[in-house]
């Protein structure tokens, strides 16, 4: 019942379109590549840094499906709930959140607005990015499935991605900052970011965390053999960049000055799964799994990819609304962020909730900050109490795995 419940809400989603598509014979055609002509230097970038408790959270939002404020209903909530229950209940829930956490970087995963009930595309972008940009804190988004409707709105996927990067407080990109010249990359918000250590310590100057966004696209269709009716998938030229760009990342942080030895841990983002989360067995799961892995029909490879890097630790999804589970697969755990959105489908009675991932430095001999040392996480319930739940190790450096990590947050 879980999986033909997310069953039919992808073919509801997609069948019409599919359909004009299908019919005018244009989606084979829209350019999706992006050039390094349009890169933004890293040097414009806001400096990211753990703090001076040697930490840095994040904060993982996804999928919000946020459309038009107070007129836009609620999906999937209790009866008690309908009347009252609009887009304004997102905004309250991230606004509560952030105040709470008190991140030091916001992820937003995708399917941020749900275009096709959006009545004004670009009040809708601002609006529902509005408590991270009045936080000050920084942000930085990618793009669902639903943040572009070419066909409703006349805004291609490179508009909309250029959009989110020249919003106040932004460390967005539309291109990696890092394209050789002449490199091309499918897709638009294919970008990383660095993590520098704590301010005076010895690795101040050195990015100790990387963290790498990838677009997954959209709807896909095919009108010759084989013909292929579903979701998008990361691309070859994607999986170079990303490559290249750890291999980069890797020889820059085991140089001098104060070269480290083997790679700073990375974490990966983007919005439709992979199908290796198919291969997590549920007695190895933390959360739940309430519906089926919703991915593309093409296994492009982009896990074996990440297996190749070396660095990376554990990789970040949304999409799925009612699958909140982490689980270790080669290594790398694998991570759903549940739908965060009451415009979004969900479970009447299930509270939405949001993901925090916390990354810890380890003290040097002589108490000085060095490199990671622990990737914990948790989600927090929209609820009277903001409930945390679920708080597990992902990764650490030794062989620590003891409530000790958690100190900060089981007070509560």
């Amino acid at each position: 019942m879980r999986s033909s419940l997310r069953s039919s809400k992808a073919r509801n989603e997609m069948g019409f379109l599919g359909l004009v598509i299908l019919i005018i014979g244009i989606s084979i055609c829209i350019p999706k590549i992006a050039s390094s002509e349009n890169s933004i230097s890293k040097d414009e970038q806001k400096k990211l840094r753990f703090n001076k408790n040697g930490e840095f959270k994040i904060l993982q939002i996804s999928d919000m499906h946020y459309a038009n404020g107070k007129d836009t209903p609620c999906a999937d909530v209790l009866p008690s709930q309908m009347d009252t229950c609009s887009d304004l209940n997102t905004t309250d829930y991230l606004r509560r959140f952030i105040q709470m956490e008190k991140p030091d970087l916001i992820v937003f995963t995708g399917d941020n607005v749900h275009t096709i009930d959006a009545y004004n595309y670009n009040r809708s972008m601002d609006q529902v990015f509005a408590p991270a940009i009045e936080s000050n804190i920084p942000w930085t988004a990618i793009l669902g499935n639903h943040d572009v409707n070419v066909l409703q709105t006349g805004v291609s996927r490179e508009a909309v991605m250029e959009y989110i990067a020249g919003m106040k407080n932004t460390l967005s990109l539309k291109n990696p900052a890092n394209l050789e010249e002449g490199e091309e990359i499918w897709g638009w918000g294919n970008y990383n970011l660095e993590v520098a250590g704590v301010e005076g310590s010895i690795l101040q100057d050195k990015s100790v965390l990387n963290l790498y966004l990838l677009d997954t696209g959209d709807y896909t269709y095919s009108l010759v053999p084989p013909i292929y009716f579903g979701y998008e998938w990361i691309q070859p030229s994607q999986q170079s960049w990303f490559l290249r760009t750890s291999k980069q990342l890797q020889e820059a942080y085991q140089s001098a000055p104060e070269p480290q030895k083997g790679p700073a841990p990375g974490l990966v983002f983007f919005h439709i799964p992979i199908p290796e989360l198919n291969n997590i067995s549920e007695s190895k799961m933390i959360g739940v799994k309430q519906e089926e892995v919703i991915c593309p029909g093409v296994n492009s490879g982009f896990f074996d990819t990440m297996r190749a890097a070396g660095d990376i630790k554990a990789a970040f999804v949304g999409h799925g609304h009612v699958n909140d589970y982490c689980g270790k697969l080669c290594d790398i755990q694998l991570c759903y962020d549940a739908g965060f959105g009451y415009h979004g489908y969900g479970i009447a009675g299930w509270p939405r909730r949001a993901r925090v991932i916390n990354v810890k430095l380890d003290k040097t001999e002589d108490g000085n900050w060095g490199p990671v040392k622990s990737i914990v996480t948790w989600k927090r319930l929209h609820d009277d109490y903001l409930t945390l739940i679920d708080p597990e190790v992902l990764w650490t450096s030794t062989r620590d795995q003891s409530a000790s990590l958690f100190k900060p947050i089981m007070s509560e």
